[in-house]
């Protein structure tokens, strides 16, 4: 008897300790007067690459093109908060050597969140927004204790919290036109001789947004960390993905207006 899709057994949850990893995680709508300008959160962020992660499975190259580029940069802030953390973290204990144990402060009320996210990314979004919790806890914590000036904790959060909002805007573009009527069937067979004019309005309008997708993108050598696609290729197909051409050929520069 098929025992069936696993589930999460318990609700997943994420608990902050600051407003600042909050604010991140939550970002900003805007008002309905226009005052105030919106900000993509962590929250929004993962919903957008859920989005994307979907249409990877139409063995779309610009799907797993920018899934691989956002995936890199996310883990690059990660490694550098992680590399800062163990730095604040040698500070503590050198300080407890010497005889003077502080402690990482710690919100009265901290805020836990339900997530139940629909992909890896959005588990991926989570350590990150909790890794710059952290952070901004040791942090304040340094500042708190006369380790860091007023100037230094502000600038030390807010180099991390820019490159996080930076890369939470990054996918958008690129989920609002991918995911329009006339771009969501494009596949990688668009690019092969023979596709239809359909298929190659799709492409130009795809080169013409974006740019011309790596070749290890489109043959799959570079592929996501998690993807949809579940194409398995035969040696001729390969040789045709290897040979196909990625960019727009002369008489076809110009962008197709209708799809833009």
């Amino acid at each position: 008897m098929d025992p069936g899709q696993l589930t999460d057994t318990a609700p997943d949850t994420m608990t902050l300790h600051t407003k600042d990893a909050f604010r991140m995680f939550t970002g900003r709508q805007a008002d309905a007067e226009g005052n105030v300008v919106p900000i993509a959160g962590g929250k929004r962020f993962a919903a957008v690459l859920k989005s994307i992660w979907y249409l990877s499975a139409n063995d779309n190259p610009y799907a797993d093109w920018i899934l691989i580029r956002v995936y890199d940069s996310l883990l690059e802030i990660r490694k550098r908060l992680d590399l800062v953390i163990r730095e604040r973290e040698e500070d503590f204990e050198r300080l407890k050597r010497k005889g003077l144990a502080l402690s990482v402060m710690g919100s009265r009320n901290p805020k836990t969140v339900e997530l139940g996210f629909r992909s890896p990314y959005g588990y991926a979004t989570a350590e990150a927004i909790v890794e710059f919790d952290y952070h901004v806890r040791m942090v304040k914590t340094l500042v708190q204790k006369d380790r860091l000036s007023d100037v230094q904790g502000r600038a030390a959060i807010r180099e991390v919290g820019r490159k996080l909002r930076a890369l939470f805007l990054e996918p958008i573009r690129w989920e609002r036109h991918l995911l329009r009527e006339e771009l969501r069937p494009l596949s990688r067979n668009d690019f092969l001789p023979g596709a239809d004019e359909a298929a190659r309005r799709r492409v130009r309008a795809a080169v013409a947004l974006f740019g011309e997708v790596p070749r290890k993108v489109f043959t799959g050598v570079d592929a996501p960390r998690h993807s949809q696609r579940r194409v398995k290729l035969s040696e001729p197909e390969l040789r045709l993905l290897e040979q196909a051409s990625l960019s727009v050929a002369e008489e076809q520069q110009q962008p197709d207006t209708e799809l833009l």
